[in-house]
């Protein structure tokens, strides 16, 4: 489990990480140099869940070396699915980190959002109902390691 207390934001009891595949993880469904041994390290604190529709089909080979657990999502209603994993883990212990319209629903009932810009850009509507815009994923990552670049971006009073 991750614990931060930010003034004016609360305290986080954050107890899973869900991530987006392709655009967060990944661009052109290649894995992100470097990604892999943070999602390992954070893995030691946290439960980590990666949602996908797996547009390239290679995912899985992708995060071979990863420890996380993989969900391959139908093609209909992805938002919505990744929405109803987030509610059935427990929004309010769940950290998710994505960068696409389909992950806008899921940023918005974690209890922390973060929308990753990257290569791909992101999605407006993603960015809207985050808590936190970052660079690349392995900053959004960073954020969890460090947590007092979380403080300071999130506070708003006595801090």
């Amino acid at each position: 489990m991750i614990e931060i207390k930010i003034a004016g934001f609360g305290n986080l009891r954050l107890k899973y990480l869900v991530l987006d595949f392709n655009g967060t993880l990944a661009v052109d469904g290649r894995m992100i140099k470097g990604v892999n041994g943070v999602l390992n390290k954070l893995a030691k604190k946290i439960k980590i869940y990666v949602l996908t529709a797996d547009t390239f089909g290679n995912a899985r080979a992708a995060l071979k070396y990863a420890n996380c657990e993989l969900h391959v999502l139908e093609d209909n209603g992805i938002d919505l699915q990744k929405e109803d994993f987030v509610r059935k883990l427990g929004a309010e212990n769940t950290i998710g980190i994505g960068n696409g319209r389909n992950d806008r629903k899921m940023l918005e009932i974690s209890r922390l959002g973060i929308v990753v810009m990257g290569k791909e850009g992101y999605s407006i509507e993603a960015m809207s109902r985050a808590d936190v815009v970052v660079a690349d994923i392995l900053d959004g990552l960073n954020l969890l390691l460090k947590p007092r670049r979380l403080v300071a971006t999130l506070r708003t009073a006595g801090g």
